[in-house]
């Protein structure tokens, strides 16, 4: 860690001009007060708050060696107290040089005032620690505070590589399973949909490292997906989409949709013997939109339906990405089943 006063450009012009207001302030009192000549004032002046704060700036790094995490406090207090006399002894050897080569006939005057000016001195030094102090806690507190944040970012973004790396596996090995069972009952239906399917691993591979894309792209490979399994069920899915124009360009999480899909075709469309319909809408509202997704289902041969491990997951990439798990809306009317998500139209960054 740089010295704040070349690190902090602002702090030092900061610094500098708080010493020379103090100096200015004390030079005035002296003459116009006390009758003190100018030059002696000055010279005074100089002596205390232009000498003293060039020599303090070197405490900052008895303060970066001797840090109260790292010594015993009895310790730091002897380096301090090694540290403040060298220093004062430097300060007040400079200050009968200057005064010296000034202004000799003054000297005896400085030998009378020599212990208030080393108390004096001592005093400085803890004020300056305690400024130094402070700075180094704050910077300290600001590195770590910026360390945290990046160890969020990373640890968000590899939980939310995981839960996406949780859909295509699964779906993968529904598809092959399909395919197997086709290549003896139906083999140009497992040839369409090994096609299909190598289309849609292609689009996922390539989004893979996207966190969002439009909704338009997104509901071309839901689409994509549902060819895959029209495939295997046939008449018995049936697909309807109704989105507005203007929620095309919206860009939403990639791959948050396949789940709902996935449970509309595992519980509605797999247990159904009539066609079942999976109804898709979006509407563009105000500071978000809705996307809908709503399919049919046979309560009595369907299993029981609770928060599997796809809306689990959509949940925890919602709480993620937008920081609220509230956005996934379920509504359960016992012959339907409603999906909602309520999308911000920001993602926080």
């Amino acid at each position: 860690m740089k010295h704040p006063f070349i690190s902090n450009k602002t702090l030092m012009l900061y610094y500098g001009v708080f010493w020379l207001i103090i100096g200015i302030s004390n030079i005035l009192i002296q003459y116009l007060w006390y009758g003190v000549d100018l030059n002696i004032a000055f010279l005074y002046a100089f002596s205390y708050f232009g000498l003293y704060p060039i020599l303090g700036g070197s405490i900052w790094f008895i303060i970066k060696f001797n840090s109260l995490d790292e010594k015993e406090f009895i310790w730091v207090m002897l380096y301090h107290f090694i540290g403040a006399t060298i220093l004062n002894g430097i300060w007040v050897y400079l200050s009968f040089i200057m005064i010296k080569i000034v202004n000799p006939e003054h000297l005896e005057e400085l030998y009378e005032t020599l212990p208030g000016k080393i108390f004096s001195g001592y005093v400085m030094y803890v004020i300056y620690v305690l400024f130094f102090y402070s700075i180094n806690y704050y910077q300290t507190l600001r590195e770590k505070v910026k360390r945290e944040a990046e160890l969020k970012s990373l640890i968000r973004e590899a939980e939310l590589s995981a839960l996406k790396s949780q859909i295509n596996p699964h779906f993968l090995f529904n598809s092959l399973n399909s395919i197997a069972s086709l290549t003896i009952s139906a083999p140009e239906k497992a040839q369409e949909m090994v096609i299909n399917l190598s289309r849609f691993m292609r689009y996922s591979l390539q989004h893979d490292q996207d966190e969002t894309v439009s909704l338009k792209d997104e509901l071309e490979n839901i689409k994509l997906y549902l060819s895959i399994e029209k495939v295997r069920f046939g008449k018995k899915l049936n697909p309807i989409f109704e989105i507005e124009e203007s929620c095309h360009n919206f860009h939403i999480p990639n791959m948050i949709l396949q789940p709902l899909f996935e449970n509309a075709i595992k519980y509605g469309v797999y247990e159904a013997t009539d066609p079942v319909s999976i109804e898709t809408s979006c509407k563009d509202e105000s500071n978000h939109v809705l996307i809908r997704i709503e399919n049919d289902y046979d309560a009595e041969s369907a299993m029981n339906r609770g928060e599997g491990i796809g809306l689990r997951n959509i949940r925890q990439r919602l709480e993620l990405i937008y920081g609220s798990g509230d956005l996934l809306r379920i509504t359960d009317q016992k012959t339907s089943f409603i999906v909602e998500l309520l999308l911000p139209k920001t993602i926080p960054v």
